[in-house]
Parts: structure tokens; C-alpha cells; sequence
């Protein structure tokens, strides 16, 4: 039995791998999947609940999923909740791939500083179609909506892409910089041990909240919070390597003793091919663990900076700015759907990388193919 055949028979990874494909789908699509622009606010629809669905009229017809136009009314000085006033005259129906607000679908864009040129790697497909959205004047904010009066669903989906692609962005930096040194450090040996293993035993003890808050003040102005965002991960990868390339070097001080290796090096291969071909390899179980705890955490990172005010920010949205709004006990008590939908996309995406994580150590365990 391969290992993608035991993978597809592990019911938790199978369920953690949906879930990231539906997630990755949906911020990939986020303009098509979003009803409207997670920028444009609605008039006088200042922290709206999460629309009302209608199935009958006040006349009690049937006339299908349906919303009224809603909008904020007086201030109840006994609770001091916002009345909401609906009105019951305009019923808008429910529809799936509705006309609304144009983009570019599938657009993709490097976020570079203001003193070079956006690179467009991609144009995207000019489209104005939305998954769902109502035929009238009313709106569906499944979520509600922000202080702003911004659709809070529309905002969740667009954040989830600096949200999830953030961990890809750093993995693909750290990772590839800690195997090959920690590889190389771990084969060779000797001196260039001595030397790597001090550079990494430095960079370890970099203090990294306080990195980024020097980071932050240091960045030239101008730029957006994306590309702030983006040269903080950048920067921060390129010294986040250092535990896991100690990791590596003791799994090669190991591994390179093995016969197959001794067998490699009598037949004159040489160093760098035995390390990538024979050697690194064989800490590929270890990798995947350590590449599915890995994107969690900077997902969980990108919310804590932003909580601190140093990662993404508004009108910028992302799951960790949604989540920022927690601090203030009003919305907290009184607009809970602000926080309760990027609370649990987090905990969702980071539980769905660990079950994924899990069922792929155990599929690619070679003690568990050879049993």
C-alpha cells in the first residue's frame, strides 16, 4: 500500500486536507465568492447583526429565501443596543451568480515598495458575477457588518488570503535555507560545523518580538500594510531557520553513517549530491511535521501582530485585524459576530494542518511502509 493510498484511508487527514482545499479555493476566488467589495461601506449600515432570512411576506406568501432592506435605527437607552429598521415593503430575493461590483478574477500581483513598479503576474479575468447576493435594494451580510458599515463576510474571505498565504511565503524561505545548511553543517563536519552551528546558535538568540518592532519603525514610509506586512515575514524568515537547521544537522550526523551513504561516497559521489539525493531525504518525515506546524504558527503570528498594530492594517482586512476589535468590551458584549467568524477560522485552519500534518507522517513513516 503506497502512501497516498493510506492517506486517502485516514479519515482526519482526509478531513483536514477539505478543509484547506475549501479554504485556499475560496480566498483564491475571494472576488467571485464575496457578494460585495470588502472596502465599500453601506449607507447607514453601521454594525449591522448578521441579515435576517425571510421565507414569507408579512401577508404570510411564500415567495422563497428573501431579505428587507435594513438599516440603523435609534439607540435604546435602556440596553443601549441599536434598533434596526427594516423595511418589510421591499422584499429582495435570494440568488446564486448575481451581477455586482467588477474585478479581475484571478488577478495576482507582487506587493513590491512604491519606488518599483507592481509586478502583475497575472491580469485576471474581467468579471462582474458573484456567487450569491439578492435581486433588490436589500443586502446580505451574513456576518454582519463593521464599524464602517462594511459586508464583515466579504472582508473574512479577501483577509484569508494575506491569512493563509503568509505561512507559504515563510516556509518557502526559512525551510529550504535551515535543511541545506543544517546538511551541510551536519556532513561535513569539522570547522564548517563549528562556524554554521555558531551563526545559527546567534541567530536563535534574536529576540523576535523585538525584531519586528524595529522592523516596523524602520521600513521606509509610504508603503502599504501588505508590503509592510510582507518585508516583516520576509526578513524574519531569513533568521527563523536556525532551530529547525540544528534539527537537521543531528538527523545528518546519523543518517550519513549509514551504509547506503558510505556505499554513495565509495562510489564517488560527490558531497552535494550524497546531501540532497541520499541524505536529506531521509528527514523528509520530519519536515512535513515540521512544514504543517510551521504554517499554523505564522497564521497564529500574523494575528498577534496585528493585534499589536504591526502586521495588517485597516482598511486592509485580515483574520488577524477582524480579530483585533476584541479589544474593545462594547463590540465584544454587544457585536460578538465580529470576533466569533475569525476566532474559529484560525482555530479551523490550524486544526485542519495538524490532522493534515498527522496523517502524512504516518502514510510517509518508512517503519510503517516496511510493516
Amino acid at each position: 500500500m503506497n502512501w497516498w493510498q493510506k492517506l486517502k484511508k485516514n479519515p482526519l487527514a482526509s478531513l483536514g486536507a477539505i478543509i484547506l482545499l475549501i479554504f485556499y479555493l475560496a480566498v483564491i476566488a475571494a472576488d467571485f465568492v464575496a457578494p460585495y467589495d470588502p472596502y465599500a461601506s453601506q449607507f447607514n449600515g453601521s454594525l449591522l447583526p448578521p441579515t435576517q432570512i425571510y421565507w414569507r411576506t408579512e401577508q404570510e406568501q411564500f415567495i422563497g429565501p428573501h431579505v428587507y432592506p435594513t438599516t440603523q435605527g435609534a439607540v435604546d437607552l435602556e440596553t443601549g443596543e441599536r434598533l434596526l429598521t427594516v423595511d418589510r415593503q421591499k422584499p429582495s430575493p435570494l440568488r446564486l451568480f448575481v451581477s455586482g461590483s467588477t474585478y479581475n478574477l484571478f488577478q495576482i500581483s507582487l506587493p513590491l515598495p512604491p519606488k518599483f513598479q507592481e509586478v502583475k503576474i497575472f491580469t485576471g479575468i474581467p468579471c462582474n458575477l458573484h456567487l450569491f447576493g439578492t435581486a433588490g435594494e436589500g443586502k446580505l451580510n451574513l456576518l454582519g457588518t463593521d464599524e464602517q458599515g462594511r459586508d464583515q463576510f466579504s472582508r473574512l474571505v479577501h483577509g484569508g488570503r494575506i491569512s493563509l498565504s503568509i505561512g507559504l511565503v515563510g516556509i518557502a524561505i526559512s525551510f529550504p535555507l535551515g535543511v541545506l545548511i543544517g546538511g551541510i553543517s551536519g556532513y561535513f563536519g569539522g570547522w564548517i560545523d563549528g562556524v554554521l552551528m555558531r551563526v545559527v546558535e546567534v541567530l536563535m538568540t534574536i529576540p523576535y518580538i523585538y525584531l519586528l518592532v524595529a522592523l516596523s519603525t524602520v521600513l521606509p514610509p509610504g508603503i502599504s500594510s501588505a508590503q509592510q506586512f510582507l518585508l516583516i515575514v520576509v526578513i524574519t524568515s531569513f533568521v527563523s531557520w536556525a532551530g529547525l537547521a540544528r534539527v537537521i544537522r543531528g538527523q545528518v550526523l546519523s543518517i550519513k553513517e549509514r551504509e547506503f551513504v558510505q556505499a554513495a561516497r565509495a562510489m564517488g559521489g560527490k558531497p552535494l549530491y550524497i546531501i540532497i539525493r541520499h541524505v536529506l531525504p531521509q528527514t523528509a518525515t520530519y519536515l512535513i511535521i515540521s512544514a504543517t506546524l510551521a504554517v499554523p504558527g505564522f497564521i497564529v503570528a500574523e494575528s498577534v501582530l496585528s493585534l499589536l498594530g504591526l502586521g495588517i492594517k485597516p482598511p486592509d482586512p485580515s483574520w488577524g485585524n477582524l480579530l483585533s476589535v476584541a479589544t474593545n468590551a462594547s463590540i465584544l458584549v454587544l457585536q460578538p459576530w465580529l470576533i466569533w467568524p475569525p476566532a474559529i477560522l484560525i482555530i479551523v485552519t490550524v486544526l485542519a494542518f495538524n490532522l493534515l500534518g498527522d496523517g502524512l507522517r504516518d502514510a510517509l513513516d518508512p517503519r510503517s511502509q516496511q510493516r
